[in-house]
Protein backbone atom coordinates (compact mmCIF):
# COMPACT_ATOMS: atom_id res chain seq x y z
CA UNK A 1 0.00 0.00 0.00
CA UNK A 2 1.34 3.35 -1.20
CA UNK A 3 2.28 5.67 2.11
CA UNK A 4 2.02 9.60 1.14
CA UNK A 5 4.82 11.76 2.76
CA UNK A 6 4.72 15.42 3.07
CA UNK A 7 8.03 16.47 4.76
CA UNK A 8 11.27 15.77 3.08
CA UNK A 9 13.07 14.94 6.39
CA UNK A 10 10.65 12.33 6.81
CA UNK A 11 13.08 9.12 7.89
CA UNK A 12 11.48 7.07 6.19
CA UNK A 13 13.17 8.38 3.05
CA UNK A 14 16.54 8.39 4.69
CA UNK A 15 17.95 6.28 1.74
CA UNK A 16 17.37 9.07 -1.00
CA UNK A 17 18.95 11.96 0.78
CA UNK A 18 21.79 14.07 -1.04
CA UNK A 19 21.92 11.93 -4.65
CA UNK A 20 24.40 14.65 -5.36
CA UNK A 21 26.90 14.67 -2.35
CA UNK A 22 29.15 12.09 -3.52
CA UNK A 23 31.12 11.44 -0.73
CA UNK A 24 27.84 11.53 1.29
CA UNK A 25 26.44 8.52 -0.79
CA UNK A 26 29.51 6.05 -0.87
CA UNK A 27 29.83 6.15 2.69
CA UNK A 28 25.78 5.84 3.30
CA UNK A 29 25.62 3.49 0.48
CA UNK A 30 28.42 1.45 1.77
CA UNK A 31 27.21 1.23 5.33
CA UNK A 32 23.87 -0.25 3.92
CA UNK A 33 24.56 -2.33 1.42
CA UNK A 34 22.65 0.14 -1.27
CA UNK A 35 22.48 1.69 -4.45
CA UNK A 36 20.01 3.89 -6.26
CA UNK A 37 18.36 3.00 -9.57
CA UNK A 38 16.40 6.25 -10.95
CA UNK A 39 13.54 5.77 -13.76
CA UNK A 40 11.16 3.02 -14.73
CA UNK A 41 13.20 1.38 -17.24
CA UNK A 42 16.35 1.06 -14.96
CA UNK A 43 14.23 0.05 -11.84
CA UNK A 44 12.54 -2.79 -14.33
CA UNK A 45 16.24 -4.15 -15.58
CA UNK A 46 17.53 -3.97 -12.03
CA UNK A 47 14.57 -5.91 -10.64
CA UNK A 48 15.24 -8.38 -13.38
CA UNK A 49 18.83 -8.74 -12.99
CA UNK A 50 17.76 -9.99 -9.06
CA UNK A 51 18.05 -7.33 -7.12
CA UNK A 52 15.96 -6.88 -4.28
CA UNK A 53 13.89 -3.44 -3.77
CA UNK A 54 14.21 -1.83 -0.51
CA UNK A 55 12.33 0.84 -1.16
CA UNK A 56 10.39 3.31 -3.87
CA UNK A 57 10.16 7.15 -3.92
CA UNK A 58 7.81 8.04 -6.32
CA UNK A 59 5.15 10.73 -7.80
CA UNK A 60 1.60 9.79 -7.81
CA UNK A 61 2.22 10.23 -11.93
CA UNK A 62 4.59 7.44 -11.98
CA UNK A 63 2.89 4.70 -9.18
CA UNK A 64 0.66 2.94 -11.38
CA UNK A 65 3.60 2.46 -14.05
CA UNK A 66 5.70 0.65 -11.73
CA UNK A 67 2.92 -1.54 -9.55
CA UNK A 68 3.72 -4.78 -11.61
CA UNK A 69 7.96 -5.04 -10.54
CA UNK A 70 7.58 -3.93 -6.90
CA UNK A 71 6.50 -6.25 -5.02
CA UNK A 72 5.85 -5.66 -0.81
CA UNK A 73 8.87 -2.84 -1.05
CA UNK A 74 7.40 0.23 0.60
CA UNK A 75 6.04 2.75 -1.72
CA UNK A 76 6.73 6.62 -0.36
CA UNK A 77 5.00 9.17 -2.64
CA UNK A 78 5.77 12.68 -2.48
CA UNK A 79 4.96 15.61 -4.46
CA UNK A 80 7.48 17.33 -7.38
CA UNK A 81 8.83 19.46 -4.52
CA UNK A 82 9.70 16.85 -1.94
CA UNK A 83 11.00 14.81 -4.60
CA UNK A 84 13.46 17.51 -5.17
CA UNK A 85 13.86 18.71 -1.86
CA UNK A 86 15.03 14.90 -0.81
CA UNK A 87 16.94 14.07 -3.95
CA UNK A 88 19.08 17.42 -4.40
CA UNK A 89 17.74 17.80 -7.82
CA UNK A 90 14.81 17.51 -10.20
CA UNK A 91 13.93 13.85 -11.03
CA UNK A 92 13.11 13.71 -14.85
CA UNK A 93 12.04 9.98 -14.71
CA UNK A 94 9.94 10.65 -11.71
CA UNK A 95 10.70 7.36 -9.87
CA UNK A 96 13.46 6.28 -7.48
CA UNK A 97 14.13 2.56 -6.13
CA UNK A 98 16.68 1.66 -3.48
CA UNK A 99 17.84 -1.27 -4.34
CA UNK A 100 20.07 -3.96 -1.75
CA UNK A 101 23.47 -4.76 -3.28
CA UNK A 102 24.26 -8.25 -4.16
CA UNK A 103 27.73 -9.93 -3.75
CA UNK A 104 30.31 -9.00 -6.30
CA UNK A 105 31.86 -12.20 -8.13
CA UNK A 106 35.36 -12.97 -7.95
CA UNK A 107 37.72 -11.85 -11.18
CA UNK A 108 37.94 -15.71 -11.53
CA UNK A 109 33.94 -15.96 -11.87
CA UNK A 110 33.95 -13.55 -14.83
CA UNK A 111 36.78 -14.69 -16.80
CA UNK A 112 35.22 -18.43 -17.06
CA UNK A 113 33.96 -18.83 -20.39
CA UNK A 114 34.49 -15.65 -22.13
CA UNK A 115 36.36 -14.61 -24.64
CA UNK A 116 36.29 -11.18 -24.71
CA UNK A 117 36.72 -8.74 -21.92
CA UNK A 118 37.74 -5.13 -20.93
CA UNK A 119 39.65 -4.36 -18.36
CA UNK A 120 39.48 -0.57 -16.73
CA UNK A 121 42.33 1.11 -14.54
CA UNK A 122 41.73 3.75 -12.23
CA UNK A 123 38.57 5.33 -14.29
CA UNK A 124 36.74 7.75 -11.49
CA UNK A 125 34.35 9.15 -13.09
CA UNK A 126 30.90 7.38 -12.78
CA UNK A 127 29.29 8.64 -15.66
CA UNK A 128 32.47 7.29 -18.25
CA UNK A 129 32.03 4.26 -16.32
CA UNK A 130 28.28 4.14 -16.74
CA UNK A 131 29.04 4.85 -20.62
CA UNK A 132 31.63 2.32 -21.35
CA UNK A 133 29.39 -0.61 -19.33
CA UNK A 134 26.64 1.03 -22.41
CA UNK A 135 29.25 0.34 -25.11
CA UNK A 136 30.36 -3.03 -23.91
CA UNK A 137 27.32 -4.26 -23.00
CA UNK A 138 25.75 -3.12 -26.95
CA UNK A 139 28.63 -4.89 -28.55
CA UNK A 140 28.61 -8.39 -26.71
CA UNK A 141 31.82 -7.94 -24.23
CA UNK A 142 31.58 -10.44 -22.12
CA UNK A 143 32.54 -9.12 -19.26
CA UNK A 144 34.07 -6.19 -17.22
CA UNK A 145 36.91 -6.10 -14.84
CA UNK A 146 38.13 -3.41 -12.99
CA UNK A 147 41.13 -1.90 -10.91
CA UNK A 148 40.73 -1.17 -7.25
CA UNK A 149 40.76 2.47 -7.45
CA UNK A 150 37.77 2.92 -10.65
CA UNK A 151 34.29 4.25 -10.06
CA UNK A 152 31.45 2.14 -8.74
CA UNK A 153 29.54 1.46 -11.30
CA UNK A 154 26.31 0.76 -8.95
CA UNK A 155 26.78 4.46 -8.03
CA UNK A 156 23.57 6.28 -9.65
CA UNK A 157 25.05 8.57 -12.10
CA UNK A 158 26.92 5.15 -13.47
CA UNK A 159 23.38 3.24 -13.52
CA UNK A 160 21.68 6.48 -15.34
CA UNK A 161 24.51 6.73 -18.04
CA UNK A 162 24.35 3.14 -18.93
CA UNK A 163 20.47 2.87 -19.25
CA UNK A 164 20.58 -0.21 -17.20
CA UNK A 165 23.31 -1.76 -19.20
CA UNK A 166 25.23 -2.26 -15.54
CA UNK A 167 22.90 -5.07 -15.47
CA UNK A 168 23.62 -6.64 -18.24
CA UNK A 169 27.28 -7.32 -18.07
CA UNK A 170 29.29 -9.57 -15.45
CA UNK A 171 31.77 -7.28 -13.59
CA UNK A 172 34.19 -8.03 -10.76
CA UNK A 173 37.06 -5.43 -8.89
CA UNK A 174 40.44 -6.81 -8.76
CA UNK A 175 42.03 -7.14 -5.02
CA UNK A 176 45.56 -6.28 -6.30
CA UNK A 177 46.26 -3.58 -8.92
CA UNK A 178 49.79 -4.48 -9.05
CA UNK A 179 49.50 -7.85 -9.90
CA UNK A 180 46.51 -7.85 -11.34
CA UNK A 181 47.08 -8.74 -15.05
CA UNK A 182 48.62 -11.70 -14.06
CA UNK A 183 45.34 -13.71 -12.94
CA UNK A 184 43.60 -12.04 -16.40
CA UNK A 185 46.49 -13.22 -18.45
CA UNK A 186 47.18 -17.11 -16.30
CA UNK A 187 43.15 -17.59 -17.49
CA UNK A 188 44.25 -17.70 -20.89
CA UNK A 189 43.78 -14.30 -22.36
CA UNK A 190 45.81 -11.96 -24.45
CA UNK A 191 45.82 -8.31 -23.06
CA UNK A 192 46.03 -5.42 -25.36
CA UNK A 193 46.88 -1.95 -23.63
CA UNK A 194 44.62 1.09 -25.79
CA UNK A 195 46.89 4.36 -25.89
CA UNK A 196 47.00 7.35 -28.51
CA UNK A 197 50.56 6.68 -29.23
CA UNK A 198 50.32 6.20 -32.87
CA UNK A 199 53.41 4.55 -33.12
CA UNK A 200 51.86 1.56 -32.13
CA UNK A 201 50.36 -1.25 -34.07
CA UNK A 202 46.23 -0.35 -34.59
CA UNK A 203 43.64 -2.15 -33.09
CA UNK A 204 42.07 -3.12 -36.22
CA UNK A 205 45.15 -4.78 -37.77
CA UNK A 206 46.46 -6.87 -34.92
CA UNK A 207 46.03 -10.57 -34.75
CA UNK A 208 43.84 -11.71 -31.46
CA UNK A 209 44.20 -15.03 -30.22
CA UNK A 210 40.69 -16.66 -28.90
CA UNK A 211 40.47 -14.90 -25.71
CA UNK A 212 41.22 -11.16 -25.51
CA UNK A 213 41.06 -8.96 -22.66
CA UNK A 214 41.27 -4.86 -23.53
CA UNK A 215 42.98 -2.85 -21.01
CA UNK A 216 41.06 1.17 -21.11
CA UNK A 217 43.16 3.40 -18.81
CA UNK A 218 42.09 6.54 -16.74
CA UNK A 219 40.29 9.78 -18.34
CA UNK A 220 43.52 12.00 -18.06
CA UNK A 221 46.69 10.12 -17.90
CA UNK A 222 45.93 6.33 -19.76
CA UNK A 223 46.66 3.45 -18.55
CA UNK A 224 50.06 3.16 -15.84
CA UNK A 225 53.12 2.63 -17.46
CA UNK A 226 53.25 -0.35 -15.26
CA UNK A 227 50.43 -1.81 -17.27
CA UNK A 228 51.54 -0.61 -20.65
CA UNK A 229 54.78 -2.76 -20.16
CA UNK A 230 52.81 -6.13 -18.93
CA UNK A 231 50.88 -6.32 -22.03
CA UNK A 232 51.35 -8.48 -25.02
CA UNK A 233 50.70 -5.63 -27.16
CA UNK A 234 49.83 -2.28 -26.81
CA UNK A 235 47.63 -0.82 -29.92
CA UNK A 236 46.03 2.04 -30.44
CA UNK A 237 42.77 3.92 -32.72
CA UNK A 238 44.28 5.06 -36.23
CA UNK A 239 43.52 8.57 -36.31
CA UNK A 240 43.44 10.65 -38.96
CA UNK A 241 46.22 12.80 -39.90
CA UNK A 242 44.88 16.37 -40.94
CA UNK A 243 43.39 15.94 -37.01
CA UNK A 244 46.30 15.08 -35.78
CA UNK A 245 48.25 18.16 -37.47
CA UNK A 246 45.60 20.86 -36.64
CA UNK A 247 46.41 19.14 -32.75
CA UNK A 248 43.41 16.40 -31.92
CA UNK A 249 46.05 14.21 -31.06
CA UNK A 250 42.92 11.59 -29.12
CA UNK A 251 39.83 10.92 -28.11
CA UNK A 252 38.01 10.83 -24.79
CA UNK A 253 37.84 7.20 -22.88
CA UNK A 254 34.19 6.81 -23.81
CA UNK A 255 34.70 7.64 -27.27
CA UNK A 256 37.61 5.40 -27.84
CA UNK A 257 36.15 2.56 -25.37
CA UNK A 258 32.89 2.12 -28.15
CA UNK A 259 35.52 2.38 -30.86
CA UNK A 260 37.41 -0.05 -29.34
CA UNK A 261 35.03 -2.39 -27.92
CA UNK A 262 33.81 -2.70 -31.60
CA UNK A 263 36.98 -3.80 -32.85
CA UNK A 264 37.75 -5.76 -30.15
CA UNK A 265 34.91 -8.20 -31.31
CA UNK A 266 36.25 -9.10 -34.64
CA UNK A 267 36.94 -12.61 -34.80
CA UNK A 268 35.15 -13.27 -31.85
CA UNK A 269 32.98 -16.26 -31.23
CA UNK A 270 29.11 -15.63 -32.29
CA UNK A 271 27.69 -13.84 -28.96
CA UNK A 272 25.70 -16.41 -27.28
CA UNK A 273 22.73 -15.43 -24.31
CA UNK A 274 24.82 -14.20 -21.21
CA UNK A 275 23.52 -13.88 -17.27
CA UNK A 276 22.61 -10.30 -16.26
CA UNK A 277 22.64 -11.39 -12.13
CA UNK A 278 25.86 -10.59 -10.29
CA UNK A 279 25.10 -13.48 -8.33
Amino acid sequence: MPEYVTDADDPRLADFTGLRDVELRKSLESERGLFVAEGEKVIRRAVGAGYPVRAVLTTERWLASLADVLGDAPVYVVSEEVMQGVAGFQVHRGALASMERLPVPPVAKVLEGGSRIVVLEDLVDHGNVGAIFRCAAALGVDGIILSPRCADPLYRRSVKVSMGAIFAIPYARMDNWYDGLEEIRAAGFQTLALTPDQSVIPLDTVEMSDRVALLLGSEGDGLSSRWLREADEQVCIQMSPTAMEAGVDSLNVVAAAAIACHGLMRGAADPVSKPISQN
